[in-house]
């Protein structure tokens, strides 16, 4: 019996070995990929855009990192104890952990979780002061991509971002972007 379990044991081994060189290899040689596209980002009060971009690195089919970097072009107003206040994100970046899971060439499914900052500005006119705001925030969403060849995709994606500190809050982004693949 002894015996047996050995020879099963050696036999899965040597099954694993040219699958654990191909993720080696994949490790070794990471593709790039960047995005470009638009984000909204909404709380309980606002609704704001921001252009954003990432660049990321992917190591095999399953798993990659990007960074994120966004800068406001929409703005909002909401009340704040009676009085009209115009917030506007100045900039935002982060950096996440992907996981990706191919459904055939042309298709991807994704997952990420990462750290993130972001930088809003406020102004109430009625008295013509004005506030900035910084905020940290975990973050973690999920997402689909389709390529149209080698290079050329879109993605859309959803992420949450539970915000730290005292600046505690939430906020939902949605987000569609042009992929290209370098």
């Amino acid at each position: 019996m002894k015996t047996l379990i050995t020879a099963a044991s050696a036999l899965a081994l040597c099954a694993l070995i040219p699958a654990a060189a191909q993720a080696q290899n994949a490790m070794a040689s990471p593709s790039f990929y960047g995005t470009l596209g638009y984000a909204d980002s909404s709380t309980d009060h606002l609704n704001l855009g921001t252009i954003q971009g990432r660049v990321g690195a992917r190591f095999g089919q399953y798993l990659g990192v990007e960074g994120e970097l966004g800068f406001g072009v929409t703005n909002d107003k909401t009340t704040v104890g009676g009085v009209d206040v115009k917030a506007k994100i100045q900039n935002q970046e982060a950096i996440y952990a992907v996981g990706f899971l191919p459904l055939n060439a042309q298709w991807d499914l994704l997952a990420r979780i990462g750290y993130g900052d972001t930088r809003a500005k406020a102004k109430a006119s009625a008295f013509g002061v004005a506030d900035s705001a910084n905020g940290n925030s975990w973050n973690y969403g999920v997402g689909a991509q389709y390529h149209f060849d080698d290079k050329n995709g879109v993605r859309a994606d959803y992420t949450r971002e539970e915000y730290t500190g005292s600046n505690s809050g939430t906020a939902n982004v949605y987000a569609v972007s042009y992929v290209r693949k370098f």
